[in-house]
């Protein structure tokens, strides 16, 4: 008896990996193995030194990685430079804002690989590498990528309006988004627990913080003291200064860690996105579970980026390995 009640209790753990962890079949953990063994060293290296210079690094990597995956899936496609002929996923308006230094360290491990093993790695697996190695090294969980991504052979603007969360969204329609994406409510809860780290910039949150509506000067689910705080930053204007970002975490900015969640408790979520997480009934739960324990937002962090980083993979002829990531082959 005692037999059969360890082998239902087995049985059930397998049933969650298997249910809550998908495996890409065509992606493998040793895809490199023989062609370019070195490659997770390679790219960890780049990754770290590139940290040190630049702390907001890993934000900028994750948040790349995301807006890669969320439009025309895994393939990095976001990486390529618009030509007189196109215009790519780089310069629709949303992506503008992408920090350089998030492009700047996945460039560079191209660069190191191409050294080492030239033209075996895809831009989309060194997307996929660098940016769990910059969460971890920026104090975040640590967890295997499978590798075999093929790099994209489309990069189009106009492939990305409707693809990408925006801050004046309702929770339904984010909700509704990344389900079309493959990703759960929950998923896209520990997803946003990205904004931990990392910076917005003021037209983001602008309509918080003044005139909000004919009853409040300042939106009432915000902490006000904070409100005011970003005023100081972000004064009023017809012309906004693009290069001004607030924090989105102001308790630990540059650590991987749930102060996001216990941030938004205190109404000290920036975006109003971020906020909602906390005031809707269908997460607010979530919020709460990842704000009292940094082991349950990990957990679920991890089986999100699994499965956001295989959303429209491409493998075989549906792809290419680029020379250099900024350019299709040709």
């Amino acid at each position: 008896m005692a037999f059969i009640t360890s082998l239902i209790s087995l049985l059930a753990a397998l049933s969650f990996f298997l249910v809550f962890i998908p495996c890409n079949a065509r992606l493998k953990h040793d895809f490199y193995k023989k062609t370019c063994p070195n490659v997770e060293k390679i790219i960890y290296n780049v990754a770290s030194q590139k940290l040190l210079e630049a702390p907001v690094t890993a934000a900028g990597a994750l948040r790349i990685f995301f807006h890669d995956c969320f439009v025309e899936g895994c393939d990095a496609s976001v990486l390529i430079a618009s030509s007189e002929t196109n215009k790519a996923e780089r310069d629709s308006e949303i992506n503008l804002s992408l920090p350089g230094d998030g492009y700047d360290v996945l460039f560079r491990a191209k660069r190191a690989l191409e050294l080492q093993c030239p033209g075996i790695v895809s831009c989309a697996d060194i997307m996929a590498i660098a940016t769990r190695d910059l969460v971890h090294l920026a104090g975040g969980p640590r967890w295997e990528v499978a590798k075999g991504r093929r790099d994209g052979l489309i990069s189009k603007a106009s492939r990305v309006e409707g693809n990408i969360p925006h801050v004046n969204q309702t929770i339904s329609q984010t909700i509704s988004l990344f389900k079309s994406k493959g990703l759960s409510t929950l998923d896209m809860v520990a997803l946003s627990g990205g904004h931990t780290i990392g910076f917005s910039h003021c037209k983001e949150f602008m309509p918080r913080i003044y005139s909000y509506n004919k009853t409040h000067d300042i939106d009432p689910t915000m902490n006000q003291d904070f409100a005011r705080s970003l005023r100081g930053s972000c004064p009023k204007s017809k012309k906004l200064d693009p290069t001004v970002v607030a924090l989105n975490d102001v308790s630990t900015p540059f650590v991987f860690d749930n102060f996001y969640y216990k941030n938004l408790k205190k109404g000290l979520g920036l975006l109003a996105t971020d906020q909602m997480l906390l005031l809707d009934s269908r997460t607010r739960a979530y919020v709460k579970r990842m704000a009292d324990a940094k082991t349950a937002f990990f957990k679920h962090f991890v089986v999100a980026m699994i499965k956001l980083s295989n959303i429209g993979v491409k493998t075989g002829k549906d792809g290419e390995i680029r020379r250099d990531c900024g350019s299709f082959n040709g």
